[in-house]
């Protein structure tokens, strides 16, 4: 799978805006992961940690239907290496102390269970432990109105 960066101008198409579709899946699932993500190393690190990351999660991605993008800062900066998770009609979570050997298989297995949920909501039984400690964040979908009053 190629790795897509935010900042090159591209067509959009709905390939694009969230992936292939998974085999069976409610949803599409789009990583993004932070390519300047130090996690704390030195400022002159060659690979960028972050950098290899998104790299290594693009390869795990591959013939998954899992997109993988670059994107500069996710504004988590204190966490470590981060990276956010987003699928159509679902919502999207942020996610920091990543490990940067395991975390690109560990974003995978979250991303294909939360590709099949339901509910839009990555299921908490079965999450992979990384992203249930290195939770940050969730966010509701663009079209959520909140539970009435």
């Amino acid at each position: 799978m190629a790795l897509t960066d935010l900042t090159s101008p591209k067509p959009d198409s709905p390939a694009d805006a969230g992936g292939a579709a998974l085999a069976g899946a409610e949803s599409a699932v789009t990583i993004f992961v932070c390519v300047t993500c130090r996690g704390g190393r030195p400022l002159d690190l060659v690979p960028v940690p972050g950098a290899a990351l998104a790299e290594a999660t693009a390869r795990a991605a591959d013939g998954t239907g899992i997109t993988v993008r670059r994107v500069r800062c996710l504004a988590n900066c204190n966490r470590g290496l981060s990276a956010a998770m987003r699928r159509d009609g679902g919502w999207t979570y942020v996610f920091g102390y990543l490990d940067p050997i395991t975390a690109a298989d560990t974003l995978i297995a979250g991303a294909k269970l939360f590709a099949q949920a339901p509910d839009g909501l990555m299921p908490w039984r079965g999450r992979p432990e990384a992203l249930k400690r290195g939770l940050i964040a969730r966010t509701p979908p663009f079209d959520f109105f909140g539970a009435p009053e």
